[in-house]
């Protein structure tokens, strides 16, 4: 009994959850105006808006542009940071990791209004490279998570066996140590993207005039008309998304069989 009344309080919480989700496509093909029920027929017309729009392309540009840029200067600081924090032992440690995860607790608001006002103290411009800076700050703590988990189930004695034979300990990174990590890299590159591609607060402080997709969307949504090309627009994100992070969960936990590691837990 008590079982099955979990079991009930999971299918509830689960369909709490992602019933907004389920019904974006639903209204993202729906003829109507209006988003509501009950439906007046299929349609891919705002998907062709969506297509059509030069604005919103220009939203895309600039979001991808970050989210490439934040993913991949995210996931080389969190091997530099992972490979520390897992290999060797220095006085602050664990106060200095302890900062640089930081981000992973504080409110974004609280993140970005400082990052605004430093920036501004500075006397840099607002635009899409404050926002790259506001994302790796916010992406680097995640990257550290997975990477961690990728340099600690390499097996060390692979390391020490290169440096007996001779190997430098550049030469051992590269052609040992990369290797065996390089599908948590991979997993912390999507997982950067994902998170910059989405994220929201950061970008409508430190943007500027430059839009970005989270910032064009909620610009649009005080037009009504606008609403179901947003829908749209929504469907394909959460779809990319999905695949985003199902190829990362894929890759990490190829590489904790590959270390010969356990798995203790990812995002699916």
């Amino acid at each position: 009994m008590r079982f099955s009344a979990l079991r009930s309080y999971a299918y509830l919480y689960l369909l709490f959850l992602y019933a907004p989700i389920i019904l974006l496509p639903v209204f993202a093909f729906n003829d109507g105006t209006i988003i509501a029920f009950p439906l007046k027929g299929f349609t891919v017309e705002w998907f062709r808006q969506m297509a059509a729009n030069a604005t919103l392309r220009t939203a895309v540009e600039n979001s991808l542009i970050i989210a490439v840029s934040s993913s991949i200067l995210a996931t080389t600081l969190g091997v530099f940071a992972a490979r520390a924090a897992t290999r060797f032992a220095f006085p602050g440690k664990a106060g200095i990791i302890g900062m640089i995860m930081l981000p992973l607790v504080l409110p974004e608001i609280i993140v970005a209004v400082s990052l605004l006002v430093v920036l501004l103290g500075i006397g840099v411009t607002l635009s899409v490279f404050t926002v790259i800076l506001g994302h790796v700050l916010i992406c680097t703590p995640y990257a550290i998570a997975i990477l961690n988990t990728a340099f600690n189930a390499l097996d060390r004695s692979l390391e020490e066996a290169a440096y007996d034979l001779g190997e430098t300990r550049f030469s051992t990174f590269r052609l040992i140590t990369l290797p065996l990590v390089m599908p948590g890299i991979i997993s912390s590159l999507l997982m950067s993207f994902t998170i910059s591609l989405d994220e929201f607060i950061i970008a409508f402080f430190l943007a500027g005039n430059e839009p970005t997709l989270p910032t064009y969307i909620f610009s649009q949504l005080r037009f009504p008309k606008q609403i179901p090309m947003i829908m749209a627009l929504g469907t394909c994100l959460v779809a990319a998304s999905i695949i985003l992070l199902t190829i990362a969960e894929y890759f990490r936990r190829r590489g904790i069989a590959k270390t010969g590691g356990t798995d203790s837990g990812g995002f699916l």
